[in-house]
Parts: structure tokens; sequence; C-alpha cells
């Protein structure tokens, strides 16, 4: 069970550096700014929670422009946790499938709280919204897929 968690977790974390890099091409490409979606869900979540995240304005603004960010790669080596502890549990779907729950966990993780918290509502994104949206949790699933099914060749995740 710890080999699948550890693998899982490095596929997952191997799957968020893949959609962090398309993410960052299509900003470059485009020349589109960087989503503030992140922040204002920490921002959001720490009011409903009652919680303070401690600093002056700035150092304020500049621990949430970091916990972000990080909320991503939680999402991103979780789903790959737990991905890999299913397959350690004996759940071994071939690599369509691994890809697509990864893909489909990765969007639940990241879209359900900022739907949940009203920073984003889904319904009002247009086709292009989503193909944004999309892409990038595409790879990350196809990376997590691959990265599980090369570990478990040589015995890792099982």
């Amino acid at each position: 069970m710890l080999r699948g968690l550890l693998g899982g977790a490095a596929a997952g974390a191997a799957g968020t550096t893949a959609l962090n890099a398309v993410s960052y091409l299509e900003m470059a490409v485009k020349g589109r700014p960087a989503s503030t979606t992140p922040q204002d869900t920490v921002e959001k979540f720490a009011h409903v929670a009652q919680l303070t995240i401690a600093g002056s304005d700035e150092v304020r603004k500049n621990r949430i422009a970091g916990i972000g960010p990080l909320t991503g790669l939680v999402v991103g080596v979780g789903v790959g946790a737990l991905l890999g502890l299913s397959r350690s549990a004996g759940w071994r779907p071939g690599p369509v499938v691994s890809g697509m729950a990864a893909t489909v966990g990765a969007l639940i993780g990241g879209n359900v709280p900022m739907t949940v918290l009203k920073v984003t509502d889904p319904r009002t994104w247009t086709a292009k919204d989503w193909a944004s949206d999309i892409a990038p949790h595409l790879a990350y699933g196809v990376v997590v897929a691959a990265t599980l099914w090369g570990l478990g060749r040589h015995g890792t995740s099982r």
C-alpha cells in the first residue's frame, strides 16, 4: 500500500507539472494573465471558515499568492496518491480509464471548491473557457496514467 501511495503521489506530481506546463504555455502563446481564482478561493475559504491569514496587507497578499498555487499541488499529488492506492487495492484499469479518472479527479478537486465558494460558476463558462480548463487537466491525466503504468511495470505501484 505504501508503494502505491508513494508511486501515485509521484505520478500526481508529474501530472501536476504537465498541467502547469500546458497552462503556462497557453499563457505565453495567448498573452493571457494568470488566473486569480486560486487566490480568490483561498481568500473566500478563509472568510467562510473564519480563519485569519496573518500579515500586513502586502504580506497577507503575498501569502495568499503562495497558498493559492499550493492548493493545486495538493490536489494534483493527492489525486495521484488516491489512484496509486486504488491500484494497490486491486483496481487496475487500462491507461485510458486511468487517465480519465485522473483528469476527472483533478477537475473535481480543482473546480468544485471554487464553485461551492462561488468564486466561479462553470455554467457561465464559454467553450473557450472550458477548453482552457480541460486541456491542462487532460495533460495531467495522460501523464498520471503513463507514470502509474510505467511504475506498475517495475512493481512499484503494487
